[in-house]
């Protein structure tokens, strides 16, 4: 399919989420003539130009895999001077761009290549020039990831120019339910049939076909002479509030991708899709899932959104667990297991969904069985010393400096989680799959 239509799309990052997202939806909706995107890696620079600025995406169904081929995209290093260059050109003419960087961190550095510094120069033209009013999709996993982007580029625009500059661009907030990842090993890749990025890469994107992500309401200032703005991207769903859908995807979705990964763990599963064998596995996730980030959220948040009803939850954790086991994607547990420390946070997706459960008057047992599974994940000594759990996690939580009696009442589901997961251990052998009678 040829690029046809009259939109600039501008992309930041070319990772699974750019390349099987944004610049897939914008190639597939027909309404872009131009696909620009930045690139610090030089080798996946230059393959992609290399191969006519085609690259292959991987989109796992249900039954199958498929992969797409998308392009031309112009892809543009921009710590090299004349890309850098032709990206702030691509910034001033775009109606459509989207940030998605390994976190909001990177939205800010001292190199000329910044994203903020690209954008602020690009919006400073387009605001001089009269250029197509845009949006930009900030796709980094952060509540407020639209907020603190807007401060960085505002910062390197003089302040004369920022109120017509800024009435220029729109960036929101964005809740993406979308799974995906880099199968970066060549010979996994291989035995699984997945298409390169490009010839001459051994990486390969494979996404979920899912795309229903929900952003920030689209509200540009009236006026008279310009007509309202309409979205290329038609796909995504726009919200009036996303907070309580974020909360949804970090303590919903995210909390019992989490679950699953550290109970996979503990069981020696190698696949997320492994779990979909075992039926005790499988109702203990959906209990969890349902009963207790589900109860508190709707506790929280009925009346706003049919999601926020039980039968709505029911349907959003039935197919989100359909999805995770989905052999076709192929999750590796350890890739959703990683970095067991971080989300173990005190405001991250295990400990998170657990304090909001306790202040909706949920108890959060089975998180807390995941919080604990987390740990071990972590320090497989938390299963075999005595040693209380608050040892570990404490100098976790120091920075958020938690309120002492909510701090105890978690510690203390975590403990009892501990002894669970031991039970739930020693009950199994090595000629049968665990049960999880001493879990639920």
């Amino acid at each position: 399919m040829a690029l046809t239509g009259k939109r600039i799309f501008v992309g930041f990052g070319f990772g699974a989420i750019q390349a099987g997202l944004f610049l897939f939806e914008a190639y597939r909706s027909g309404k872009f003539r131009r696909l620009v995107v930045a690139e610090v890696l030089p080798e996946v620079v230059r393959a992609v130009r290399q191969a006519g600025g085609y690259y292959s995406v991987n989109v796992a169904h249900g039954d199958r895999v498929e992969a797409a081929r998308i392009g031309p995209v112009e892809i543009e290093n921009p710590a090299v001077e004349a890309d850098r260059r032709r990206l702030i050109e691509a910034v001033a003419e775009a109606e459509e761009m989207a940030t998605a960087v390994p976190s909001v961190e990177h939205y800010v550095s001292d190199t000329p290549g910044s994203v903020h510094r690209i954008l602020g120069l690009g919006l400073r033209k387009k605001a001089a020039l009269g250029g197509a009013r845009a949006i930009l999709y900030a796709a980094e996993n952060h509540n407020h990831a639209a907020e603190i982007l807007e401060r960085g580029v505002a910062a390197t625009i003089p302040e004369a120019e920022l109120p017509l500059a800024s009435s220029r661009l729109r960036t929101l907030n964005t809740v993406i339910g979308k799974m995906s990842g880099v199968v970066a090993i060549p010979r996994e890749r291989e035995r699984r049939g997945l298409a390169p990025i490009a010839p001459g890469l051994d990486r390969a994107f494979l996404v979920e076909a899912f795309n229903r992500i929900l952003i920030s309401r689209v509200c540009f200032d009236p006026d008279p002479k310009t007509p309202p703005f309409s979205r290329g991207i038609e796909v995504f769903q726009e919200k009036e509030d996303l907070l309580p859908f974020e909360e949804a995807k970090l303590y919903g979705h995210n909390a019992t991708h989490a679950l699953a990964a550290y109970l996979g763990a503990i069981r020696g599963f190698q696949r997320i899709a492994e779990l979909g064998s075992d039926p005790g596995i499988m109702s203990f996730l959906r209990a969890a899932f349902i009963e207790e980030s589900g109860e508190a959220l709707i506790r929280k948040h009925g009346g706003i959104d049919p999601l926020f009803t039980r039968a709505g939850y029911a349907e959003y954790a039935d197919d989100l667990l359909a999805r995770m086991v989905n052999p076709f994607l192929g999750d590796a547990v350890e890739r959703v297991g990683r970095d067991p420390e971080r989300k173990l946070a005190w405001d991250d997706r295990l400990i998170g969904t657990m304090r909001i459960a306790l202040r909706m008057g949920v108890v959060p047992r089975r998180y807390a069985v995941g919080a604990a599974a987390a740990l071990a994940t972590w320090d497989r000594s938390a299963l075999t010393e005595d040693k209380p759990v608050a040892c570990w996690l404490e100098p976790l939580w120091d920075k958020a400096k938690p309120e002492a009696a909510e701090k105890g009442a978690i510690l203390s589901l975590i403990e009892d989680g501990r002894q669970r997961l031991r039970r739930w251990i020693s009950g199994s052998d090595l000629d049968k799959p665990p049960v999880l009678n001493a879990l639920t």
